[in-house]
């Protein structure tokens, strides 16, 4: 599997555990009824989930994460 396949794997996962997660707390925990529970969860997912990129560098092709709540960006080995 290519680094690039398993960024998008790695970041499509990740998207879903926080919009299931915060879908269920948006219902629950909120007056939000309708569409706005799911729109609200998408967007809190977005702007809560790690980044992640495959990049070539000369030592070949390395996967990095980035995510609001480390400093910098991360190798992922």
């Amino acid at each position: 599997m290519s680094k690039k396949t398993k960024a998008f794997l790695f970041q499509l996962i990740c998207f879903v555990i926080l919009f299931i997660g915060f879908r269920y707390l948006i219902a629950v925990y909120t007056n939000l009824t309708g569409y706005w529970i799911p729109i609200t969860a998408f967007v809190v997912g977005t702007l809560l989930s790690p980044q992640f990129q495959a990049v070539n560098t000369k030592d070949g092709e390395k996967l990095f994460m980035k995510w609001i709540f480390f400093k910098g960006v991360k190798e992922i080995k």
